[in-house]
């Protein structure tokens, strides 16, 4: 990545605000119904309903203000996220990160500045891992390998790869940014669940990083905004969550359909007269709502505190991952459950289910979402040291 703007023209495309956005955010959804097998057929969303997206203004969410941005409050953000997700999983987890923009607070302003010279609505990809030593060279570092599950790289303005830290880090990770033109996508996203999310590798050979392009992940912010005080890695597992609790709202919406029916296709009583039905499909939803009261009651909490300006704390953090982790797996649960209530007739690659429960049940095996996130955060809750690093 060069000194100059990395932005591409045209990035001010976002709908105005208000009646406008909302209808450009209907018609993204009604464009999604009829592409999300197109989508995970190809294995990524392309860069025109990408521009649907930002269109709906979700790539300028995370934009700070200073720079034309509109950041949103986390929990409105999420909850289109969560809209989306419920029609297609997989597009859901690519709009997530819309949020992602949050991270670039760490660059010096002058960085940010050059980024958003061409607008605020910029879709960022990055494959971190596995972390790679960069090669020190003046005025920035030499950048080569291979890094992984980079979702939604095909549709990415800007892409970023992560280099090991080192003392001036404190062991923490950098992410260098490089434009999509001086890297090659690998595609080798070859899998069973959020295959639409195209979340290949990146390949960089010599690569030239300038050193003010590059930040501490979840560093410490140059712009002081409310979103930029709000706590990034927790929001990075949150935005990932709540992609399950729209897969699962997706399938409990088709369960409540199916059990509306009075009469089988056999003529004989549909399946919702069935007290075993009735009884999933209730706890099923019970247990969803919870999940979500809970996840967007700790998410408003932490807001709350952060636009009156008071110190986000430890404990705000474990509720704030605690949260995400259980959304993410009640939201899993929920859709193995609607899965059981629908029968064998569920096992056909062509059922509306295999949608959410090939995708639906992907967040929860995110490393920031996985069951150890439960001994970490009652270990931090009773003031003992977690076993996951960098928690929370």
């Amino acid at each position: 990545m060069t000194s100059q703007s990395t932005a591409p023209a045209g990035r001010r495309v976002a709908a105005p605000a208000g009646p406008e956005r909302d209808a450009a955010f209907t018609e993204a959804l009604d464009v999604l119904v009829e592409r999300r097998d197109e989508f995970a057929r190809q294995g990524h969303v392309p860069k025109d309903y990408i521009a649907l997206l930002k269109r709906a203004g979700m790539f300028r969410a995370s934009t700070p203000a200073r720079f034309g941005g509109e950041p949103m409050a986390p929990s409105d953000f999420m909850r289109l996220v969560e809209r989306v997700s419920a029609v297609d999983p997989a597009t859901g987890w690519v709009a997530s990160f819309g949020s992602a923009l949050q991270y670039f607070s760490a660059l010096p302003t002058s960085s940010q500045e050059r980024i958003y010279a061409d607008g605020p609505d910029i879709a960022f990809a990055a494959g971190m891992f596995p972390m790679q030593k960069a090669e020190t060279v003046e005025g920035g570092f030499r950048v080569s390998g291979v890094w992984q599950f980079a979702s939604g790289c095909k549709g990415a303005d800007i892409l970023g790869v992560g280099l090991a830290g080192g003392p001036e880090t404190k062991g923490r990770p950098l992410t260098a940014l490089v434009s999509p033109e001086e890297v090659e996508i690998v595609d080798n996203w070859d899998v069973a669940g959020m295959r639409g999310t195209g979340s290949h590798a990146i390949r960089a050979d010599g690569v030239f990083v300038p050193a003010d392009m590059t930040f501490i992940r979840g560093g410490e912010p140059t712009i002081d905004e409310p979103l930029t005080r709000y706590p990034a890695v927790a929001y990075a597992a949150q935005v990932l969550a709540v992609v399950a609790l729209g897969a699962a709202r997706g399938a409990l919406d088709y369960a409540h359909a199916v059990g509306a029916a009075k009469a089988s296709i056999t003529g004989g009583g549909g399946r919702g007269m069935r007290p075993s039905y009735q009884a999933g499909l209730g706890h099923a939803e019970a247990e969803l709502r919870s999940a979500r009261a809970f996840f967007y009651e700790g998410t408003d909490e932490v807001w709350d505190r952060v636009v009156r300006g008071d110190v986000v704390r430890d404990e705000d953090r474990v509720l704030l991952r605690l949260g995400a982790t259980h959304a993410a797996h009640v939201g899993r649960r929920a859709i193995l459950d609607v899965f059981d209530l629908a029968g064998t007739g569920a096992i056909y690659e062509s059922h509306p289910l295999q949608r959410y429960l090939q995708d639906g049940i992907i967040p929860a095996q995110h490393a920031m979402l996985q069951s150890g996130t439960y001994e970490a955060s009652g270990a931090v809750l009773l003031g003992l040291e977690p076993a996951v690093p960098s928690f929370p």
